[in-house]
C-alpha cells in the first residue's frame, strides 16, 4: 500500500483492520500531519488533538461505532475521529470555519458522534445514561467515555463515577492522563490524586518497600535507581483506591501512544463484567514540539506558521483585547484596594487573569473547571468583606446559574462577575456562542447587569461594580476593543444611567454593549441617504434600565429602535418593550438581535453577521422599509431603491 494514501483509503474504521501494524503507525503520523496542515491555516485545539491519535485509532479497530458509542468529554479532541470516520474530506479543510466541520463533535454531523460536546465533565454522565438504557432494552453494544484529567475536576464527573457501580456492570471508561489541562497547574490528575499518598496504607506499602532494598546487596542503589518510587506507586496504588471503592476495576497505567498495548487493554475491557477504568498516558501536542514545549498555548491556537508556530496576525498594529484591558485594570485596582481577589475556573490567561496571577499572585485563585463552585466560593469571601471578582466566559457562566441566584444574589454579596467572550465565538460555534447571559440575568433580583461598548469604558464598569457594594455582571465580547484612549485611572458611572450619545431626528437608536459602534454607523448610514440622522444612546446598562430617558425619548421621537449582542428573548431589547408596554405608551419598536435558534459557527463575526441579516447593509434595509411601512418616512423613491 502506498504509505502516503492510507488516510485517504479509510473511508469508516472498519477499514483499519485491514491495516498491518507497521501502516497503522504511518496512519497516525499522516494523521498528525493533517492536523497540523489544517490548523496552522484555520486555528483550532491542536495540543489535544495530537495527544490522542494512536487513543484514537486503537477505540475504533476494537469497538464498532456507531453501534458502539463514544463519549468523547469536551470532544475538543475529535478530529481525529472524524477523520476515521469517514470526514476527511473539503468539510475538514474548512474545519471551524463557514460551510466546514465543527470544532466538536455534532450529533448532526455524523452518527458516530453519539453525543455531541463543548463544556468539560459530561462525557461519564451521559455514557451511563446510554449504558442504562442499552441495559433495559437488553441490547448488546458497548459504551466508552474518554475524558481527559482535567474533567476530574468537574462536579458533575465525581457524581456520575459514584453512580456507575450501582447501575450497570458494562462500561469502560477510557482517562486520558496528559498531566495538563488547559492551564498546568489546575485540574491535572496528579493534583487530584496527591491528596490520597496521605492514605496510611499508601504510607505503609511504601516504608515496608524501602525497608527490603535496605536489606538486600545493591538495595540503596536500587533506591536510588528508583528514586521516582514513590510517584510511581502513587500513580499505580492510589488510583486504584480511588476507583475501586467506587466499584470500578482499575487497569493502568498504559502507554497511550502504543496502540498495540491500548488495543489489548481495550480488547480486555471489553469482555469484562464490570465498570472497568484504563488510565491511559498520552502526551499532549506529540508530533509538533512547540505543542509540547508550551501545552496551554496550543490547547486552542488561532493560524500559524507550521515551521516556526509563529502566530500569523495581521501586520496592522490592533486594539488591546477586552481580556487584557480587563486584566490590567484588575491587577492595578487590586494594588489599591487589598480587599480584591481574583477568580477563574481554569482560564488564567483566557480571561485577563493571568495579570493578577503574576502581580499578586496571593490574591488569585483559580478552581480548575468548576464554575458552581467558584461561584459559592466568591460568595463566601464576600461575606468576610472581600470583593471578588470572578472572570469567566459567558457560556461556561450558564453552569452556575443556581448559586448566582441563591448565593449571590438572593443574599445580595458584593461579587463581580466579568463575562467575556459574550456575543459570538465564530470558529467555537453554538456550545460556545455567549448570546443568552442577558436573558438569564435581568430577570433576577439585586443584580446590575451592563455591557460596555468599549475597553475604556469596560475599564470604568469595572471601577463602579467594585465599589457598588451590589452583584453586578460585566458583559463583553472576544476580541479586540475599539481602539479608544485608555483613562490613566478609571471612574465612577452612574448605576443605571444611558449616556446619550448625540440627538436626532424621527427614532432613536438603543444600543448595548458592542452593538453600540453599530448603531452609530448605521445612523451616519441613515442621514447620507435621507438626509435625517436619527438619535443614538449607549445604553451601558441593561439592568437597572434607564427609563427615564426611555420614556422621554417615547415622547420625542416617532419609534424607538434596539440593537444587542444576544438572543431577542428576553434581551436588552425586550427590557425596552416591557418598559415601553408598562409605562402605558405606544410607540412604533423594532429590535435587532439573535434569532431563537443556535448559531452555527463560521469564519468570521462579520460572515455570521451577515448571514443572520445584522450586517450593516442588511440593517438599514430592514430600518427603511420599517419606517416606510410605519409612515415614519415617505421618501423618494429613487432614495429608497439607493439602499441594496
Amino acid at each position: 500500500m502506498d504509505s502516503s494514501s492510507i488516510l485517504e483509503k479509510i473511508k469508516q474504521p472498519a477499514d483499519l483492520r485491514l491495516l498491518e501494524e507497521g501502516e497503522l503507525q504511518i496512519l497516525a503520523s499522516e494523521i498528525r500531519e493533517t492536523i497540523i496542515d489544517v490548523t496552522s491555516q484555520k486555528g483550532g485545539h491542536v495540543g489535544p488533538n495530537l495527544g490522542v491519535v494512536e487513543l484514537s485509532i486503537a477505540l475504533h479497530l476494537v469497538f464498532d461505532s456507531p453501534d458502539d458509542k463514544f463519549c468523547w468529554d469536551v470532544s475538543h479532541q475529535g478530529y481525529v475521529h472524524k477523520l476515521l470516520t469517514g470526514r476527511n474530506d473539503s468539510k475538514f479543510q474548512k474545519l471551524r470555519g463557514t460551510d466546514g466541520l465543527s470544532g466538536f463533535l455534532n450529533r448532526k454531523e455524523s452518527l458516530h458522534d453519539s453525543f455531541g460536546a463543548g463544556h468539560a465533565g459530561t462525557a461519564l454522565s451521559a455514557a451511563l445514561g446510554m449504558a442504562i438504557s442499552r441495559d433495559v432494552l437488553k441490547q448488546n453494544n458497548h459504551v466508552v467515555a474518554i475524558a481527559g484529567d482535567a474533567a476530574f475536576t468537574c462536579g458533575i464527573t465525581l457524581e456520575a463515577l459514584n453512580n456507575i457501580s450501582c447501575n450497570t456492570k458494562k462500561l469502560i471508561l477510557v482517562l486520558n492522563d496528559n498531566e495538563w489541562s488547559i492551564a498546568k497547574n489546575v485540574g491535572a490528575l496528579s493534583r487530584y490524586f496527591n491528596e490520597l499518598i496521605t492514605n496510611p496504607i499508601y504510607t505503609r506499602i511504601h516504608k515496608d518497600a524501602e525497608s527490603v532494598l535496605n536489606r538486600i546487596p545493591f538495595g540503596k542503589l536500587l533506591i536510588k535507581l528508583v528514586s521516582k518510587a514513590k510517584r510511581d506507586t502513587k500513580e499505580l496504588f492510589a488510583p486504584s483506591i480511588l476507583f475501586e471503592k467506587l466499584g470500578l476495576r482499575y487497569l493502568g497505567l498504559i502507554d497511550g501512544h502504543d496502540i498495540k498495548s491500548i488495543v489489548n487493554f481495550l480488547e480486555f475491557a471489553k469482555q469484562a463484567e464490570e465498570p472497568i477504568v484504563l488510565h491511559v498516558l498520552t502526551k499532549k501536542g506529540k508530533g509538533f514540539p512547540k505543542a509540547i514545549e508550551e501545552p496551554e498555548k496550543w490547547h486552542g491556537a488561532g493560524p500559524f506558521e507550521k515551521q516556526t508556530g509563529k502566530t500569523i496576525s495581521s501586520s496592522n498594529p490592533s486594539p488591546p483585547k477586552y481580556q487584557d484591558v480587563f486584566g490590567s485594570c484588575l491587577a492595578e485596582l487590586a494594588k489599591r484596594d487589598t480587599n480584591i481577589v481574583g477568580i477563574t475556573a481554569a482560564m488564567p490567561s483566557g480571561t485577563g487573569l493571568n495579570v493578577l496571577e503574576e502581580t499578586i499572585p496571593e490574591r488569585f485563585f483559580d478552581v480548575g473547571i468548576a464554575e458552581e463552585h467558584a461561584v459559592v466560593m466568591a460568595a463566601g469571601m464576600a461575606t468576610q468583606g472581600m470583593k471578588p471578582v470572578c472572570a469567566i466566559y459567558s457560556t461556561f457562566l450558564q453552569r452556575a446559574y443556581d448559586p448566582i441566584i441563591h448565593d449571590v444574589c438572593l443574599q445580595e454579596l458584593p461579587v463581580t462577575f466579568c463575562l467575556d467572550r459574550a456575543g459570538l465565538s465564530p470558529n467555537d460555534g453554538p456550545t460556545h456562542h455567549g448570546l443568552f447571559d442577558l436573558s438569564f440575568l435581568r430577570c433576577i433580583p439585586n443584580a446590575i447587569v451592563m455591557s460596555p461598548s468599549n475597553e475604556n469604558e469596560l475599564q470604568n464598569m469595572l471601577f463602579t461594580s467594585l465599589n457598588s457594594g451590589k452583584p453586578s455582571f460585566i458583559r463583553y465580547p472576544r476580541g479586540n476593543g475599539t481602539g479608544v484612549q485608555l483613562s490613566e485611572s478609571p471612574s465612577k458611572i452612574p448605576i443605571g444611567k444611558a449616556e446619550c450619545l448625540f440627538e436626532g431626528q424621527l427614532f432613536a437608536i438603543w444600543a448595548l454593549g458592542n452593538f453600540v459602534q453599530t448603531a452609530i454607523e448605521i445612523a451616519e448610514d441613515y442621514e447620507n441617504h435621507f438626509g435625517i440622522k436619527p438619535a443614538v444612546v449607549n445604553s451601558r446598562f441593561l439592568k437597572p434600565l434607564d427609563e427615564d430617558l426611555l420614556l422621554e425619548h417615547c415622547l420625542k421621537y416617532k419609534a424607538i429602535i434596539t440593537f444587542e449582542d444576544n438572543v431577542l428573548q428576553g434581551g436588552f431589547g425586550s427590557a425596552i418593550l416591557e418598559c415601553i408596554a408598562s409605562n402605558g405608551v405606544q410607540i412604533p419598536t423594532l429590535r435587532f438581535g439573535w434569532p431563537d435558534e443556535f448559531i452555527d459557527h463560521g469564519d468570521s463575526t462579520d460572515v455570521i453577521r451577515k448571514k443572520y441579516g445584522l450586517d450593516n447593509p442588511s440593517i438599514l434595509k430592514r430600518i427603511k422599509t420599517f419606517t416606510f411601512n410605519h409612515n415614519l418616512l415617505n421618501p423618494k423613491k429613487e432614495k429608497l431603491e439607493t439602499i441594496p
